[in-house]
């Protein structure tokens, strides 16, 4: 027999729980769950049974770190077997970060994992908050969407593919390479074409997570001096995220910029190019500049995201893999987070 949806909201922190203080809004624990109580929408029977767990402390998520994203993911794994789905309440600014962590952190996953947040607190009259949590209920309650999600403005996002794209508009999160998994108008219409498939043998999910390594981001822009990349490039950095220009370009004039990437890859650190575009894949093939990168050791992201980069690179190093295992694992498709690139001779 079928168990009756429900749902866990993970209450995290963020904008749609804070209240108003002299410096401005913060967390304010037990806040949130005291205004859904009071609020029609929060106990109509068309929204499937949830309970909150608060997290204390409650995050601003400009405060995150690793170790909280590992905090979400054991609390899935460890109220799994419980709920239909999970409602991870979040603030927006690192939103897509913790997304695309828990898309790599949590393995074996087989129900909705769907973060979601506001620009507006719920305590305004006037807010993004209502729609965006019901929404995300709903979806966590009825459709079995075997993937961790980011919910936001009318669209279900794939976890690893979301990035945060306005910083003061409702419609703040997209996916650029990579179509929505479902669109909120009148009704939800699900992409399932665009959805994973459960996996093969239904199980317990588990945190795949042994360590806490030293990951990092590097922007490159004109300019930029040998010394900067130098003292960034050192262990303990285990991985960075190589922000290049166009499809994976770089500055190759300057030989001591590029021996510090080679320097850096000769120790073990590996070094993934992603583009500073919003769209499109690198191909460190296509210009001499990134020719040059790529045989200094620095290898393509493909269209990976910053934050899916980055989180990919902690998972891997974090799973005790090795340095030749991390370089391999970053050109595979874990967890819908790239477009597998295909032979030249395919058109």
């Amino acid at each position: 027999m079928t168990k009756p949806p429900r749902v866990c909201i993970l209450y995290t922190g963020g904008t749609i729980g804070m209240k108003r203080t002299p410096n401005g809004y913060a967390p304010a624990p037990g806040f949130l769950g005291e205004q859904m109580a009071t609020l029609t929408e929060f106990v109509s029977p068309a929204l499937p049974p949830y309970e909150i767990i608060e997290f204390d402390p409650l995050l601003d998520s400009s405060n995150m770190t690793p170790a909280d994203w590992l905090k979400i993911a054991h609390a899935v794994a460890a109220h799994d077997d419980e709920y239909t789905g999970f409602v991870v309440i979040h603030g927006t600014d690192t939103m897509a970060y913790t997304a695309s962590a828990l898309a790599f952190l949590l393995g074996g996953l087989s129900k909705p994992v769907i973060l979601t947040g506001s620009q507006i607190p719920l305590c305004e009259v006037r807010n993004d908050a209502v729609e965006n949590l019901i929404t995300a209920l709903l979806i966590a309650g009825n459709d079995p969407v075997p993937e961790v999600c980011l919910y936001f403005g009318g669209k279900l996002l794939r976890g690893c593919r979301a990035v945060k794209v306005n910083a003061s508009g409702l419609s703040a999160f997209d996916s650029p390479n990579y179509p929505p998994l479902g669109i909120a108008g009148i009704d939800v219409v699900m992409n399932w074409s665009a959805i994973s498939p459960p996996p093969a043998i239904e199980g317990r999910v588990t945190v795949e997570n042994a360590a806490s390594p030293l990951v990092g981001v590097l922007k490159l822009f004109p300019g930029i001096a040998p010394w900067m990349a130098e003292n960034f490039l050192r262990p303990p950095l285990r991985g960075a995220v190589l922000e290049a220009y166009g499809v994976g370009s770089g500055p190759d004039h300057d030989d001591r910029l590029i021996q510090a990437f080679a320097d850096a890859s000769r120790q073990g650190i590996v070094i993934v190019s992603i583009t500073q575009c919003r769209q499109g894949m690198v191909k460190l093939d296509s210009y001499a500049t990134g020719s040059n990168l790529a045989k200094a050791g620095v290898i393509s992201g493909m269209d990976m995201t910053t934050e899916a980069a980055l989180t990919k690179l902690f998972y891997l190093f974090g799973m005790g893999f090795s340095t030749e295992k991390v370089k391999e694992q970053i050109a595979a498709n874990l967890r819908g987070e790239l477009t597998p690139a295909r032979p030249a001779w395919v058109k």
